[in-house]
């Protein structure tokens, strides 16, 4: 049977992209800067509005959102501050007062996670660990077929494991000593001004310096290199995962050349030899992770799967959010309950 087309939106602090999705291809894509700072009605609005010059006929929307998302309310909780009057938006709602269509929302690394799981570098594996390295960094666990999304929804949150290379560096979240204060663009070009004075660089600097021999650049991307291995080998040792996926814009070959040693050497011996490996989809990692939620929170017709993972992975409607995801949403299924986000 022809898998049905759905659509997705992968909703960022400076722009939205919306796709048609079929069976995890990208059939058709574009995207608008987003309206941050008019607020969430009006990044909604884009948001539908993107989705609408699409055409087609999606039967379901799926969004991957920024900030956690409460896998019993659909509700966005810890926002990002780059989006005005984001807290407590009730995105599912939303998008169905706009196009009419059921659909379902996550975290968008969550999404990014189920994305790469289902169609991209976890591709039939039933552990798989997922992290996006960019602004911030962020996580996602799904295991046997179903993304975690724990109690709140903040199962996954790969940046906010504390890290000796972290010590007294402050993290976004309000704690110290979290990957994120070290690890993530925004920290690497902090602690590049650190070393040399060279305040307000981009990451894209920094790197362009670490390429041509630079060695206060390279010693900061390899210090997150090392910190985000060490951060991925305590949750591959809690985990035990068939693959680690690494995507996202900062996660540079030269973050990933230190990341690979850290991380193997402080992994379990008995696991042997963990793979990590760079994500496959690309920017479309999120939009077509998005879109899998969005079939997974259909109702199943009698006899048949709403989606790719096994049959027996059934939708709880109240928690359409995490849509089949009872592992850790955008990186959790309540106390991990299992949402069959």
């Amino acid at each position: 049977m022809t898998a049905p087309v759905v659509a997705a939106v992968d909703i960022g602090g400076t722009k939205t992209a919306a796709a048609l999705v079929r069976g995890g291809a990208v059939l058709a894509r574009t995207q608008a800067p987003t309206p941050a700072t008019d607020g969430a009605a009006a990044v909604l609005d884009t948001a539908a509005a993107l989705v609408r010059s699409l055409g087609g006929a999606p039967v379901a929307v799926g969004v991957g959102a920024p900030g956690l998302v409460d896998p019993g309310t659909d509700r966005v909780t810890a926002a990002t501050s780059s989006i005005r009057d984001w807290s407590d938006v009730d995105v599912v709602a939303g998008t169905r007062t706009r196009l009419g269509l059921p659909g379902a929302v996550l975290n968008d690394v969550q999404a990014f996670t189920l994305g790469e799981a289902v169609h991209g570098a976890g591709r039939g594996l039933p552990t798989v660990l997922g992290v996006a390295v960019g602004t911030g960094v962020g996580g996602g666990v799904l295991t046997e077929g179903r993304l975690l999304t724990g109690r709140r929804g903040a199962a996954g949150h790969v940046g906010h494991v504390p890290v000796p290379q972290a010590v007294g560096l402050p993290c976004p979240c309000g704690a110290t000593g979290h990957v994120e204060a070290v690890a993530a663009g925004p920290a690497m070009a902090a602690g590049y001004a650190a070393r040399t004075g060279a305040v307000g660089l981009a990451l894209t600097e920094v790197v362009r310096r670490a390429r041509a021999g630079d060695p206060a650049a390279l010693a900061v991307i390899t210090r997150a290199g090392e910190a985000l291995g060490v951060a991925l080998a305590g949750l591959a040792n809690t985990l035990d995962p068939d693959v680690v996926v690494v995507g996202g814009g900062a996660a540079v070959p030269e973050l990933l050349d230190a990341l690979r040693p850290a991380f193997a050497a402080s992994c379990l011996p008995v696991l042997g030899e963990v793979a990590l490996v760079p994500a496959a989809l690309g920017t479309d990692a999120q939009l077509v992770g998005a879109a899998e939620a969005a079939l997974r929170a259909l109702p199943q017709p009698t006899g048949g799967a709403a989606s790719s993972p096994p049959a027996s992975s059934g939708v709880d409607t109240a928690h359409r959010a995490a849509a089949d995801l009872d592992t850790n949403g955008r990186s959790g299924a309540t106390a991990s309950r299992a949402v069959p986000r």
